[in-house]
């Protein structure tokens, strides 16, 4: 018993180790001087410890705007997508209207669509409306989807009828159960969809290269990581230093939701019922 017990620790050390060690290298990379980040393959340390490039990195590009630019673009965009999901969610899973599940099986069929088969055309709506070269042509198209609604229908579904009927009989509308009944208890939830989306709009590349020009201006994360890499050669020390940095953002997300995100992914249901 406690040889498998060793066997175990032993292996999930292992396992372990093997998911953090690109991010290891994404730190050890970073420190090293300019010359050196391909010099010796296999060794961590350079022959110095280099906490310049991380300064460095707001020097070669403006990275502190977009680094502001991306959590304006996440930030907005999960709350769109906090508000939109949950509206749906409880209209799909509380509300009886007719053609109801018909409706969410479609709607539901949309996550089979991949975004590159969608840019095209949204690009063009985004163009009819203006919005070309906008934050709100980063925001809004992609804060529709069925996820967030799939995700938050599970777990309303799973909340007793007897709650939402006990507001009803105290004179509550649907909306008033909606807000002051059903999105309490879906905090959990919502945590998780909240890191989801947020880690989704913050990597979020391809759209961002289409409808952005003015990338000094409007540019996010990945648009800025990109322009270390040009006419002046791969700057992949400043490359490295910069992706350690734009983890920063998330990870103080993961850390801050940490809770309602153990506790969502236990209680939403994401295996359905």
């Amino acid at each position: 018993m406690r040889a498998s017990r060793v066997v175990s620790h032993v292996l999930l050390a292992a396992v372990a180790l093997a998911f953090l060690y690109p991010l290891i290298f994404a730190v050890a990379t970073a420190l090293k001087p300019p010359g050196e980040t391909f010099g010796s393959p296999g060794a961590l340390v350079g022959s110095e410890v280099r906490w310049r490039n991380f300064a460095d990195v707001f020097t070669y590009v403006p990275f502190e705007r977009y680094i502001g630019n991306g959590v304006l673009v996440a930030g907005a965009g999960t709350l769109v997508v906090l508000a939109a999901s949950a509206l749906s969610a409880y209209a799909f899973a509380a509300l009886r209207w007719r053609g109801r599940d018909g409706i969410f099986l479609v709607f539901l069929a949309t996550m089979m669509v991949p975004q590159e088969v969608l840019v095209v055309p949204m690009f063009l709506l985004m163009q009819a409306f203006g919005w070309v070269d906008s934050y709100q042509a980063l925001v809004f198209p992609w804060a529709f989807t069925a996820f967030g609604a799939f995700l938050l229908r599970q777990f309303f579904k799973s909340v007793p009828g007897e709650l939402r009927e006990a507001a009803r009989l105290d004179g509550a509308g649907e909306l008033r159960v909606f807000l002051r009944v059903m999105l309490p208890l879906a905090r959990p939830a919502l945590g998780v969809l909240a890191v989801f989306t947020f880690i989704g709009y913050w990597n979020s590349f391809l759209w961002p290269l289409i409808m952005i020009n003015d990338v000094n201006a409007r540019g996010t994360v990945p648009l800025g990581l990109q322009l270390f890499f040009g006419q002046n050669g791969n700057q992949w020390h400043l490359v490295m230093a910069a992706s350690v940095i734009s983890i920063l953002p998330t990870l103080l997300l993961l850390i801050a939701l940490q809770k309602h995100l153990v506790k969502g992914i236990a209680t939403a249901g994401l295996a359905g019922r």
